[in-house]
């Protein structure tokens, strides 16, 4: 993509899509790092590097990093811009995803976690790849709403994000990931509530965290958060993660950054980040967002510390959000 397909342009009325104008493209060109910056080495907390992966990661500073978040192209073919993905044999996935990971293990503290997006095709070379390096602790399925029917198969509406870690020694801060449900038959105990509370808003109860997620929203064109990335993950998906497996003041690790959605989340939840982009209208995305997230720590679906199910939430003005912006 070029950055004029960036470009702010008249949106629909409730198209909340981010774009960037010329003035603005201008402005946040002047604040890349690129792969052959010196900051890497020196200063490189809390920044977007436009550059590849492979050359990024080998300038970093070991024993730096308490979370990896990885979302690596799926083993399909797809274009995402300066990078294109041609969908190649499991074997030969296993290969690719072999020669970056291996170049993060270094990077991580001994308490550190590992996250890698997949889906139902990669799972095998994910797994076993993963399990090389690091402890495999769970695998996560998460309801991706979007998506066609297929006249032959069934539809593809979940991915996978497969958790490990360097050591048994982790942080998990499951109290920080609870999910606040509706109470469809509410149980009382000599006329109490058992294990839920009344509101105006109906019956609700705090559950614990399980690894199917069926909670979230794929960004779309009504939602503030979205942009013109083909796989931009929810800002609520990287909260959970980021608030369950490290504390404040950690230091986020994302290669694949896209947009910058586990950035834009570190900053939010007080955590610092390091992004790694080919893309440089990404890189630029991703700059704008930061900048917006100065004046706006929200997330959508997550408030006074809670996690909601879709269609419960009201927003934290009190404002009643839509059935588009709850799905």
């Amino acid at each position: 993509m070029t950055g004029k397909n960036f470009q702010a342009k008249r949106n629909a009325q409730r198209n909340r899509t981010l774009n960037l104008s010329e003035q603005e493209i201008e402005l946040y060109k002047k604040r890349l790092i690129n792969s052959e910056s010196e900051i890497i080495l020196t200063d490189f907390r809390n920044q977007i590097i436009c550059g590849d992966a492979f050359d990024v990661l080998e300038k970093l500073p070991a024993n730096s990093f308490d979370l990896l978040f990885a979302d690596p192209p799926y083993n399909l073919t797809k274009d995402f811009g300066a990078e294109k993905f041609k969908q190649i044999s499991l074997d030969e996935y296993e290969v690719w995803l072999d020669s970056w990971l291996k170049k993060c293990v270094k990077l991580l503290k001994p308490t550190a976690s590992v996250y890698i997006c997949g889906d139902w095709r990669s799972a095998a070379a994910i797994q076993r790849i993963g399990m090389r390096y690091f402890k495999l602790q769970n695998r996560i399925t998460w309801e991706r709403e979007k998506g066609r029917g297929a006249a032959k198969n069934w539809k593809n509406a979940s991915e996978d994000i497969w958790f490990f870690t360097v050591s048994d020694d982790f942080v998990f801060n499951a109290e920080a990931v609870k999910i606040k449900r509706k109470v469809i038959a509410p149980y009382t105990e000599n006329g109490k509530p058992k294990d839920w509370e009344k509101s105006d808003a109906g019956n609700f109860r705090l559950t614990a965290p399980s690894n199917l997620w069926t909670d979230l929203t794929v960004p779309f064109w009504s939602m503030p958060e979205n942009t013109a990335h083909p796989t931009q993950k929810p800002e609520k998906l990287l909260a959970k993660i980021v608030l369950a497996s490290t504390n404040e003041n950690a230091l986020v690790l994302d290669p694949f950054c896209g947009s910058g959605t586990t950035a834009v989340v570190a900053k939010k939840l007080n955590r610092g980040f390091v992004g790694i982009e080919r893309d440089e209208n990404y890189c630029l995305l991703a700059q704008k967002r930061l900048d917006l997230a100065e004046t706006s720590k929200t997330i959508q679906g997550f408030s006074d510390g809670v996690f909601w199910e879709r269609n419960t939430q009201k927003a934290r003005t009190g404002r009643k959000l839509s059935t588009d912006e709850h799905r």
